[in-house]
């Protein structure tokens, strides 16, 4: 599918908008178009797409490639970036996608096999009135910011969501059958904050690469000198964020190995239990067996009181270890 976006109708500094349309079967790509946004494309569409801006369209399994010199490098006058964008984050199954940017005189590419969120919300922005200068550049640039604030959002709600497992774990007023459950749903709950603090800073990595390579491969006409500014600018708040990412992942293992020592606590409360009752119960169980045995002479055994007297005594050797063991403070 090839989604096309050219400037609007409007002129001005409030009319700076891009107007969205899908490419229809057969049509050509105006000449006007500052980006063209390929998903999941087909070898034809790629062909059209290479024919209009003399360019090659890397293959899904290039764009997945992790060496600096297949995922950023310059190509006939073009300058292609592939960075991780964050996609499903808000699921159960947050995943990281490759999205490759072909930046080129004419228009902006971008390739991709999903639908980050961050994409539909540029795309919201960029239709609005002021949304999007029409420049390749702008665009990119609008893009790689709407990125980087949808790590700082998803972040802002990872970190929210972390304070309230901790508030779960550390909470003394609980019932014994309930602590179980909040431990295990608190660890499925850790463990997947941590896998989207980690895709975070994986994609924050990727930006932060793409963004030194582009100011140090763009050239320096005079229509890009405020692009090199809010680049750098966007490196700093990538900085940022991976910093943040690092605070949070080290609350996470702080978290983790909380609760995993809390439920070793509960372990070994349960385990305790069952040695004190072991404890409790060997005297009388010494005692049974000592009269339980066939000896033809025994004291007891013609006496009338020789049954009362033994279930006395048993009761007595197990009282007597629990009363010692709550005045120790071991129960």
């Amino acid at each position: 599918m090839i989604v096309i976006h050219k400037p609007a109708s409007a002129t001005g500094p409030a009319g700076e908008s891009l107007d969205r349309y899908m490419l229809q079967p057969g049509e050509p790509i105006p000449q006007d178009t500052l980006w063209i946004d390929l998903i999941e494309p087909t070898r034809e569409e790629d062909r059209l797409v290479e024919g209009h801006l003399g360019i090659e369209i890397p293959t899904r399994e290039e764009m997945a490639d992790i060496e600096p010199s297949e995922i950023l490098y310059r190509e006939n006058n073009a300058l292609y970036m592939t960075a991780r964008v964050l996609c499903s984050s808000d699921t159960e199954t947050p995943q990281l996608l490759d999205v490759s940017f072909i930046l080129t005189d004419k228009a902006l590419v971008t390739v991709r096999y999903g639908e980050p969120r961050s994409f539909t919300m540029f795309m919201s922005r960029a239709v609005k009135p002021g949304g999007c200068r029409h420049q390749p550049e702008a665009v990119l640039d609008g893009l790689i910011e709407t990125i980087i604030d949808r790590a700082a959002e998803i972040l802002a709600t990872v970190g929210k969501r972390i304070d309230y497992v901790s508030r779960e774990i550390f909470e003394t007023e609980r019932k014994k059958a309930r602590q179980t459950t909040v431990f295990r749903t608190a660890l499925r709950s850790i463990g997947r904050k941590g896998d989207v603090i980690s895709n975070v800073r994986e994609s924050m990595v990727s930006v932060e690469r793409m963004l030194l390579f582009l100011s140090a491969a763009m050239p320096r006409p005079q229509r890009t000198h405020g692009f090199q500014a809010e680049w750098r600018t966007a490196l700093r708040d990538v900085q940022s964020i991976e910093e943040h990412a690092t605070f949070l992942s080290s609350k996470v293992q702080f978290l983790l190995d909380a609760t995993l020592g809390l439920v070793t606590i509960e372990q070994n409360d349960i385990i305790k239990l069952f040695s004190v009752m072991s404890v409790i119960f060997l005297p009388p169980t010494l005692i049974a067996s000592m009269y339980g045995m066939n000896f033809q002479i025994m004291p007891e055994l013609q006496w009338q009181f020789g049954y009362p007297f033994a279930i006395v005594l048993m009761i007595l050797a197990a009282v007597l270890p629990y009363v010692i063991f709550r005045w120790k403070r071991w129960l």
